[in-house]
């Protein structure tokens, strides 16, 4: 993401171009690249650090997931960004970040672990107020935090620990 914004700054902010315009042809390639496009350096801040902190949480669980988790946050919220949302440019990480909080905090609830449930209580101290970052504010991308938290409950239900079919069947 830095590196992105490094050349994107070098560019004169020209790659914002690429962020995720809604219902265009040219928009699609904006789900992959939007969530490392920024406005500017706040805005790539105010991404990078919860953005740094969920992903370490995820990654407890391995690499293979992190990546599960992250790839169904930012092609499907993004889609979604795509086909409902405002016409407008989205940029920005925050519909990835708002994926794996939403994840982490579903987490507990599909699998009732106590480390998944200490996960989701420590996300829910941190970073409680991000459920704000779901209403509609001016300037701001609801649609993407709205549709990455969908995204990343939808990761969790996809990942959830399931009960093993053969012992299910033995008990029918």
């Amino acid at each position: 993401m830095v590196v992105a914004h490094l050349l994107n700054m070098l560019c004169g902010y020209s790659l914002n171009a690429f962020g995720l315009q809604p219902r265009s042809i040219h928009g699609l390639l904006g789900i992959v690249l939007s969530p490392f496009l920024h406005g500017s350096v706040g805005h790539l801040v105010s991404n990078a650090f919860p953005f740094a902190v969920l992903s370490a949480l995820i990654l407890t669980d391995g690499v293979g997931r992190y990546v599960a988790v992250s790839t169904v946050v930012v092609v499907i919220g993004g889609l979604l960004v795509w086909s409902f949302g405002r016409d407008a440019n989205h940029i920005g990480a925050s519909g990835w970040v708002f994926g794996l909080w939403a994840y982490l905090i579903a987490q507990a609830f599909y699998s009732r672990s106590f480390k998944r449930l200490f996960i989701a209580l420590l996300v829910l101290s941190l970073y409680g107020g991000m459920i704000f970052g779901l209403l509609p504010r001016h300037g701001v991308s609801f649609e993407s935090h709205l549709f990455g938290a969908l995204a990343g409950w939808f990761a969790a239900w996809l990942m959830r620990p399931r009960a093993d079919s053969e012992a299910g069947r033995a008990h029918l």
